[in-house]
């Protein structure tokens, strides 16, 4: 597999654990209330995520390498 995804995978695993790390309560709670939240819009989010994701790889694999 390419080093640059195994480095971006690398990158978001440490991002996501900055949360519980640094503020665990507020973390918890934000968990909490997205355990809250309709399937919908959950999926909604997700995708938009995924779709966010998907543009700024593009972008930077397309205008970002020379």
């Amino acid at each position: 597999m390419n080093p640059t995804i195994w480095m971006a995978l690398a990158l978001v695993l440490v991002l996501e654990g900055l949360g519980p790390v640094l503020l665990p309560r507020i973390w918890r709670r934000m968990i909490l209330s997205m355990a809250q939240l309709p399937d919908t819009l959950l999926r909604r989010f997700g995708g938009g995520l995924v779709v966010a994701g998907a543009v700024i790889y593009y972008m930077i694999s397309v205008h970002g390498g020379s």
